[in-house]
């Protein structure tokens, strides 16, 4: 009896000491179910400009995608968001129409603090290895982009590298205060590969990737953190690749 009371006594302690294993399981599982995939359409973009690329989407009948998801109760704001993807053989094509209750475009140059502004984003690790990528983008068309693996230590896109980025906004390029009262705005991006300027990107054809599609106005009267995909963090956080969805390339 004293043998069998020592296996069941080690039996329990193992079986104790898998529980935060298996809830760290159960919750990686609960992450991955919540993750969202989205079909990315390849379309014919040669000599098309910018301001275009929404005519195009349309034509090629690229459906919009919502950004919706308010992760914290602390800034319960929800604008209207949708923004639609599309690839070519060298680029990548975003396109982002917003409804909200003011607009800000205070950041009048690229690699500037736009998301203090009215500002949509997108974050995405291309190649696989874990170095993600944040692109952010105000109502007037200025943007930063920053690359690593981390939040910390993010290395910025150089101005050669920036002007690769063709931009066009519904409200025009011009920095402005803060307008309050209900405004719509789009804004279109051609983003080359050659913008992935920590690799050698040169086509994602077939390829899948992992991505997420941010609006947030840190100044706006209403601040707000809005997300495609669900993010399971206390605080606003958008350098969080570990809760991004998934991109299939045609």
């Amino acid at each position: 009896m004293h043998l069998i009371h020592k296996i069941l006594v080690s039996l329990l302690f193992a079986a104790i000491a898998l529980l935060p294993l298996q809830a760290q399981e159960k919750q990686e599982m609960n992450k991955k179910s919540n993750m969202k995939e989205l079909r990315v359409k390849k379309v014919s973009a040669a000599n098309v400009p910018v301001q275009a690329i929404p005519a195009l989407l349309d034509q090629e009948k690229v459906d919009f995608q919502p950004i919706n998801i308010v992760n914290w109760e602390a800034f319960p704001y929800c604008p209207s968001v949708e923004f639609r993807i599309a690839h070519t053989d060298d680029a990548i094509l975003l396109h982002y129409k917003v409804k909200e209750a003011s607009v800000r475009a205070v950041a009048g140059a690229d690699n500037g603090p736009v998301w203090e502004d009215a500002c949509v984003e997108f974050f995405s690790v291309p190649a696989g290895d874990g170095v993600y990528y944040n692109l952010e983008c105000n109502c007037a068309g200025n943007i930063l982009i920053g690359a690593g693996a981390e939040r910390k230590g993010r290395q910025r896109a150089t101005q050669e590298v920036l002007d690769k980025v063709q931009r066009w906004s519904s409200l025009g390029r011009e920095p402005f205060e803060e307008r309050v009262g209900e405004c719509a705005w789009e804004v279109a991006l051609i983003v080359p590969y050659e913008v992935f300027f920590l690799h050698n990107l040169t086509s994602l054809d077939g390829k899948t990737i992992t991505a997420n599609f941010y609006k947030c106005g840190d100044k706006l009267q209403n601040r707000h953190y809005l997300s495609w995909n669900p993010i399971d963090l206390e605080k606003p956080a958008f350098h969080c690749p570990q809760f991004f969805g998934t991109l299939i390339f045609e």
